[in-house]
């Protein structure tokens, strides 16, 4: 049987995201150039801007497939493959269903980091679990206001569907610790592994990423999102997230720069605007914050001879 194998960022956040920073064509130029075949752009708790990027994306040569990063009320999750924003705020169980239910894939995004709002490993449905299981916590992570304990005799729940992977690689992760624990995780349970770059820039698109086999094939140009998605769930992934060796970050860094240059020269001075405002503005800041600073230093430098 024919099979290819294509290279998917599923977790990137585009200036749709509060975060976010990249429109989405500079996104999908940016993939196209680095040698991915797709790229997902899931914002936080909005869907619009992925759906777009999922329309376009064949004009860049790349897999157009839809998605969102929701905030659940156990952490964040991504849905992927699917074209309606989930209900925010739902247990961890229910969002999971419900972007099953829809077709998508349900993959949980850099786990058990609570300070970037990862679920608890209690929460995430697993074999046997029963549904609504775990203290609610706000989208935030912290505990959910009014949260109540649970009954000391549950009622019996029904099982809960599993979810589809698990983000083994993060990028933006600062160290390995939680990575390691995710990749025991998902082989504990036999889960699929997925690896992201969690991009909120441009140069971090596709700092890490995962390898697809797609069976029944004859090119990666007859790849469907359906077909990426049956990849996910049958877990004929590849996980390549290493950190990248310094020449490697540096032609990322230099190429997003140049082609963030020319896509604003090509889209005119409106965008262009914006960016050099925001520029001078971070810049401004900076500079004010480093001359304080010094003068901090040179009056605490002054006191020792007072």
């Amino acid at each position: 049987m024919s099979r290819v194998t294509v290279s998917i960022d599923p977790h990137v956040h585009s200036e749709g995201s509060y975060d976010g920073h990249e429109p989405v064509e500079l996104i999908l130029e940016h993939a196209a150039e680095i040698g991915l075949d797709a790229v997902v752009i899931t914002d936080h708790d909005v869907i619009r801007e992925s759906k777009r990027a999922a329309e376009i994306a064949p004009e860049y040569g790349l897999i157009g497939i839809p998605g969102v990063e929701v905030s659940t009320a156990h952490g964040h999750l991504l849905a992927v493959g699917v074209e309606r924003m989930p209900p925010r705020g739902r247990s961890y169980a229910e969002t999971v269903r419900w972007i099953r239910d829809r077709g998508g894939v349900a993959i949980v995004p850099h786990p058990f980091q609570r300070s970037r709002h990862g679920v608890r490993q209690r929460n995430i449905p697993t074999p046997g679990s029963a549904a609504d299981a775990g203290e609610p916590v706000a989208a935030d992570g912290a505990p959910e206001a009014g949260a109540v304990e649970a009954d000391p005799e549950p009622e019996p729940v029904a099982a809960v569907a599993e979810v589809d992977a698990i983000e083994v690689f993060n990028a933006w992760l600062f160290t390995g610790y939680r990575n390691r624990r995710a990749r025991r995780f998902a082989a504990e349970h036999g889960y699929p592994g997925v690896a992201a770059s969690d991009a909120h820039h441009l140069q971090y698109v596709g700092r890490a990423f995962t390898e697809l086999t797609v069976e029944g094939v004859e090119s990666v140009h007859d790849v469907t999102a359906d077909d990426v998605l049956a990849a996910i769930r049958r877990g004929t992934t590849t996980v390549e997230g290493r950190r990248a060796p310094i020449r490697m970050a540096a032609k990322h860094y230099v190429g997003a720069a140049g082609r963030r240059s020319a896509y604003y020269a090509r889209t005119g001075a409106a965008r262009g605007a914006r960016a050099t405002k925001r520029t001078a503005v971070d810049g401004a800041v900076a500079a004010k914050v480093a001359a304080l600073q010094s003068i901090h230093r040179t009056r605490r430098f002054l006191s020792w001879f007072a």
